[in-house]
């Protein structure tokens, strides 16, 4: 039986998180490499979990398959800084009995995947890409010795000349109309702003202009190493002497400040949007684990974008009846909007209107920034 475009896509999905979980050593799964967030084992339940939970519940009619289990790898963590959890690997389940579970889910589900809802496959597909991001930054801070990849090459030592380009005012499209296919509920509706015209860094600010600033006496972003006065960069996996001309990846609030410095300021997501019309995607879809220089990409792609933007919704605003959780639970002013991609964004997130959000200080996604001229 020829199999529709979507379960494919899932099928497709699910290999993206199995190949990631192989990259790791076993015991691995049990180490809790961001404080903040779950334990590595959690994570190889929860994508199973989420679509079991999903489907069950507001397409299939069913009960619960593994009722703790169920439970246990529903919902991941958000906690308030300094607000770690505290459990100890001996209180989850083993491997061996997380990916028994994997495999009725996915059983269960594939028997009925030609009759479920579209959108609630977009919806299960994408929250699985999603964490194959999720997993990639996760996996970043593990020690070298608990995951195997390609050890990054030598990056060329040179400086790029950054100058600010002229945007002309005109108008932003952000959101987009319902029924103009898949989005999720942020998505929606469709938002034009009048944006008047801006002066934008032509690329990323990169590691060699944000050097300055620590030279300055500002400190050293997390994926930095000081090795007596020299910096180094923990690649996903090695460590390789800081490249100046690749993108700084920081927290919102280190480029904030970082702005502030240079007497400019982060991009609103309307300037964002102004600015990157019309650009293709460099350096995304999965294409490398680690970035490429500033000038070889823009602005999509190579590190999502901070913007000054508090993550909010758009006029016309509708909670998903099945995920009532997904948008509003960040609706508490101390998100922000991130735009763009990472290199390890899968492609069905640079639609235009896809929103990424975190918080301020939170130090581990794939984040850099360009800067607006604030003397225009």
């Amino acid at each position: 039986m020829t199999r529709s475009p979507l379960a494919a896509e899932l099928t497709q999905a699910r290999s993206a998180t199995d190949a990631l979980f192989g990259l790791l050593d076993a015991r691995a799964l049990y180490d809790r490499p961001v404080p903040e967030r779950h334990r590595l084992i959690f994570y190889l339940g929860h994508v199973e979990a989420f679509d079991w939970n999903l489907f069950s519940q507001h397409a299939l009619d069913r009960g619960a398959l593994h009722p703790s289990f169920d439970k246990l790898f529903a919902f991941g963590i958000d906690p308030e800084p300094g607000r770690a959890p505290a459990d100890q690997p001996s209180d989850w389940p083993s491997e061996k009995e997380v990916r028994e579970y994997v495999a009725r889910v996915r059983a269960e589900l594939d028997a009925s995947v030609e009759h479920l809802p579209a959108q609630l496959l977009h919806v299960a597909i994408e929250h699985r890409l999603m964490h194959a991001e999720t997993l990639a930054y996760l996996f970043h801070n593990l020690s070298y010795d608990s995951k195997r990849g390609p050890v990054p090459a030598l990056a060329a030592s040179r400086a790029v000349k950054n100058d600010w380009i002229e945007i002309p005012a005109g108008i932003a499209h952000l959101g987009k109309p319902r029924g103009n296919g898949f989005g999720w509920d942020n998505e929606f509706d469709l938002h034009i702003a009048d944006v008047p015209a801006f002066q934008i860094s032509k690329y990323k600010i990169s590691n060699g202009e944000y050097l300055e600033y620590v030279r300055a006496g500002a400190a050293a972003p997390h994926f930095w190493v000081d090795r007596n006065g020299a910096f180094f960069l923990r690649a996903m996996f090695g460590e390789i002497p800081l490249p100046p001309d690749w993108p700084v990846y920081v927290t919102h609030s280190e480029a904030t400040a970082y702005a502030k410095w240079r007497g400019a300021a982060l991009p609103t997501e309307a300037q964002f949007h102004r600015a990157a019309q019309g650009q293709r995607a460099a350096n995304a879809n999965f294409e490398n684990w680690d970035p490429i220089p500033v000038d070889q990409s823009q602005l999509i792609g190579n590190g999502w974008e901070w913007t000054s933007t508090v993550f909010a919704p758009f006029a016309g605003f509708e909670k998903f009846p099945f995920y009532p959780g997904y948008s509003a639970d960040f609706f508490d002013g101390k998100h922000y909007v991130m735009k763009g991609a990472s290199p390890r964004t899968a492609a069905c997130f640079l639609r235009p209107s896809f929103r990424n959000w975190f918080r301020s200080d939170y130090p581990y996604v794939y984040a850099g920034f360009h800067v607006v001229n604030q003397e225009t």
